[in-house]
């Protein structure tokens, strides 16, 4: 299939282009490049990399999405959007006009060009405040963040944009993790793995109490890839949780899991710690169900052992991870100073965007 991976610059993207070049289908990109250079390791060579369709000036922004520059498509990935909650804080404004109107705008010119599938990056923080009982796809959404927020309408609105020329399908991914080259530490057990790495000490800013559904980020690229490849039939106007049911884990497991991965490193919890707002379990059956051949590979502790060994590989140190390489809320604020975007995340055309890496204050 000719595909089309919007926000293929990062986390996700970084690992579900090459799986999805390997497994025969032709790619392309489309990405304001806010996170080049934000990498562990050296990127692949270029060759290797998504590169935008033909004639798609730069910036390239999902908000400005033409359907003359889609046309010839059989799948559109949409990955793009700012991607958790202390950066959906930053501007709620920016938020909804990122992760709704962005998402929307690239629909309707998908649609418009006759591009039959519509994979959309959704997720289990919708559910939000649901508590300790496993939610499905059918239950109640509480979203209580701008981000959870933006993705239950995105979804809604997608779907009444579905019908029989056009498929949209959404993916509620569990809290990823796991090893990719255009590295995040702001998502929970690479953070806590980091930290207690490169200051010894595994710091928890809650009470550990809350629920988090987990999933690996290869294993999230393998599930984007089985449901491009579907029957229609099963994936038509339907929203899958991805993840897996064992990996339902309040976050003091996570972290003795990374205590005992990471020995010379100590559990504390940050002054006032209290229970988190989000709070949920997740049902992960319905993906399994309709997808028994996808089995998905990774655990939680196989995942920090993973990232043990490549932050290691990687030389991370502590002023790495006080950085604004790996941390998207300090990334954006430091373009926000520089002034290569605006309060819109909107890139100016004219400004070179600086390295990243600036040291900055302890992950919040």
């Amino acid at each position: 299939m000719k595909v089309l991976v919007a926000g293929d610059g990062g986390y996700i993207g970084a690992v579900l282009v090459p799986l999805l070049r390997a497994s025969g289908h032709e790619v392309n990109g489309l990405d304001l490049g806010l996170y080049e250079g934000c990498d562990l390791a050296p990127r692949p060579p270029q060759a290797e990399l998504a590169t935008a369709p033909p004639g798609i000036p730069a910036p390239r922004d999902i908000r400005d999405a033409d359907p003359a520059h889609l046309k010839g498509y059989d799948a559109v990935i949409c990955l793009a959007a700012l991607s958790n909650d202390p950066l959906g804080h930053l501007n709620p404004a920016t938020t909804y006009s990122v992760n709704l109107e962005g998402t929307l705008c690239l629909a309707r010119a998908a649609k418009q060009a006759g591009v039959e599938r519509f994979l959309f990056a959704s997720s289990c923080s919708l559910y939000g405040a649901a508590g300790s009982r496993a939610v499905a796809e059918d239950a109640e959404l509480f979203p209580v963040t701008p981000y959870g927020e933006t993705k239950v309408l995105a979804e809604r609105q997608l779907s009444l944009l579905a019908d029989d020329d056009f498929s949209p399908t959404y993916l509620r991914n569990a809290t990823a993790y796991g090893a990719s080259t255009r590295l995040r530490l702001d998502i929970v057990v690479n953070n806590l793995t980091a930290v207690a790495m490169t200051a010894g000490e595994v710091r928890l800013e809650s009470d550990g109490s809350p629920w988090r559904p987990l999933v690996h980020v290869e294993d999230i690229s393998r599930a984007f890839g089985a449901m491009l490849e579907a029957p229609r039939e099963l994936v038509h106007d339907e929203a899958f949780n991805v993840g897996r049911s064992e990996d339902n884990v309040q976050v003091r497991e996570i972290a003795e899991l990374v205590r005992e991965a990471v020995p010379e490193s100590v559990l504390s919890f940050a002054e006032g710690a209290g229970p988190d707002l989000r709070n949920y379990r997740v049902d992960f059956s319905k993906l399994s169900d309709t997808f028994p051949a996808l089995k998905l590979r990774w655990g939680v502790a196989e995942g920090i052992d993973e990232l043990t060994g490549a932050y290691s590989a990687g030389g991370l140190s502590y002023e790495d991870f006080t950085s604004s390489r790996f941390v998207r809320l300090r990334r954006i604020r430091e373009l926000l100073s520089a002034g290569v975007i605006d309060d819109m995340l909107r890139r100016r055309t004219e400004m070179a965007l600086p390295a990243p890496g600036t040291p900055g204050g302890a992950v919040p």
